[in-house]
């Protein structure tokens, strides 16, 4: 979905800028009945977000940096949903200050809401031929001040088992078991590259999803990396694990079916620099100095600078993503919301004078 905020008179030549958020909620942990806490002057210790679940500093080191402001979570029996609940929240704050203050000069802005993002899908319809903007930025990232202009590149590879079923009384020599095959396929995934023995610029490969049977499997393994060349080596190796299972478990077939999802929109944002600058531009603005990092993930925005559009990743103040620890500060919130505001306007006073 597309909405648009006409530019204010004087500003109809200023380029169009974007703002992107997703609708959905992560699917690994139930984001049905949520029930936010709001946790007014933060003092610094653990919060008890009820059921039995508390939220502490000492795994959250994030934060002490808002003692005394105001805290949400979840009940502890939900995820949050701030991923990425927060970022729509805060582009339609923005969305609602410029539209209540025509004094505020900005070019035409549009906000773009997708859905499906959390499962790969949310650019597969995005009427990208009614985009009028050069450049968005989603707002779908977590620290406060942070932006992110790389993101991983990303495959996922199926794995599809085939058995041989035969009564299991009478199965020596003939029954191929895919339920085995299939677990020796995860189990021959290398440990030192998983999601949770990496770090930084580190690459991994993460099982999703498994259905198995007696005489069938599949496997869903995600293969993530900074570096294409080491998404490559990852995928090679996927191709001689399968084969190597086909000569440990005569008559079985593992036949891998890899699916690009997204690539690293580090290249197409590094040509244009402006947009880089302008971000940063706009977060000083607010008192905070910007710090660029890289996610370890993707955004919708990957897929739409892959579609021709460089749309970096901006802080939502979002933290502990995709699980009942999700939490967010208000304070974090309303500067992401400024800091929309702050590209808009900036934009209008570059172009005009």
């Amino acid at each position: 979905m597309i909405a648009r905020i006409p530019a204010t008179p004087g500003c109809e030549d200023v380029p169009a800028v974007g703002f992107l958020a997703h609708l959905d909620t992560s699917p690994d942990m139930t984001g049905e009945g949520i029930t936010p806490l709001v946790h007014p002057d933060y003092d610094g210790g653990p919060l008890v977000l009820g059921n039995g679940y508390r939220l502490d500093p000492a795994d959250s080191p994030a934060l002490r940096d808002y003692i005394g402001e105001t805290i949400i979570t979840s009940d502890g029996t939900t995820l949050l949903g701030a991923d990425d609940k927060a970022g729509v929240a805060e582009i339609v704050t923005a969305a609602s200050y410029l539209m209540r203050h025509p004094e505020v000069r900005h070019g035409l802005i549009e906000l773009l809401f997708t859905p499906d993002e959390e499962i790969g899908r949310g650019m597969d319809r995005f009427p990208l031929d009614h985009l009028q903007s050069r450049f968005c930025y989603t707002i779908d990232g977590g620290l406060e001040g942070s932006v992110e202009p790389e993101c991983f590149n990303a495959y996922r590879v199926r794995a599809k088992i085939s058995g041989h079923v035969i009564h299991p009384g009478y199965a020596r020599g003939k029954l191929v078991n895919a339920n085995i095959v299939a677990a020796e396929f995860v189990s021959g995934l290398p440990r030192n590259e998983s999601p949770e023995a990496t770090d930084g610029r580190f690459g991994f490969y993460c099982p999703v999803e498994a259905r198995s049977q007696l005489g069938s499997a599949e496997v869903d393994v995600i293969v993530r990396d900074f570096e294409m060349s080491e998404v490559e080596r990852r995928l090679e190796y996927l191709e001689r694990l399968a084969r190597s299972l086909e000569a440990k478990f005569p008559g079985a077939l593992v036949e891998l079916q890899p699916e690009r999802q997204y690539c690293n929109m580090r290249d197409a944002i590094t040509r244009n620099p402006q947009i880089l600058e302008l971000v940063q531009h706009a977060i000083r603005a607010l008192g905070v100095e910007p710090q660029l990092r890289n996610i370890r993930g993707g955004t919708d925005g990957a897929r739409l600078t892959e579609m021709g559009v460089p749309t970096p990743n901006v802080f939502s103040g979002a933290q502990n993503l995709h699980g009942r620890y999700e939490w967010v500060a208000l304070r974090a919130m309303v500067a992401a919301a400024k800091t929309v505001a702050n590209i808009a306007t900036a934009l209008a006073e570059r172009a005009t004078g």
